[in-house]
């Protein structure tokens, strides 16, 4: 499954939460809400990899809408990878058992940043 949307590395260093795109951007000023979705987890340190998307009425990515920056208070992060976790780099691991970490991480659910259901 595609998204029209921007992807994003989330990283949280304790009381830090910072926001990148793929070119090195920070963005954590553009999405809040993630921010301080981020600070709402039991991990104080982690790096996530998702996309922000933002879906329409009809369940679809709107990305003219995510671009306008006009709902960027409605936009998700669909999280589709988990680099680090407790401070520990697990981009070694296979990707089956990132996903299986990033879904315990995930697992309780909190507004704003959710497991992407497509590998």
């Amino acid at each position: 499954m595609r998204h029209d949307s921007y992807r994003l590395i989330v990283q949280r260093q304790g009381e830090r939460v910072r926001l990148f795109t793929r070119k090195g951007s920070e963005w954590s000023d553009r999405y809040p809400p993630f921010v301080e979705v981020a600070f709402r987890h039991r991990t104080s340190h982690f790096v996530l990899d998702g996309e922000a998307v933002l879906l329409g009425v009809d369940g679809i990515s709107d990305f003219d809408g995510l671009h306008s920056r006009q709902h960027n208070e409605a936009a998700q992060l669909y999280s589709f990878d988990l680099l680090v976790s407790d401070d520990d780099d697990i981009r070694k691991l296979p990707p089956s058992r990132r996903r299986a970490n990033l879904a315990r991480m995930l697992a309780r659910p909190v507004d704003g940043i959710v497991l992407n259901d497509f590998e």
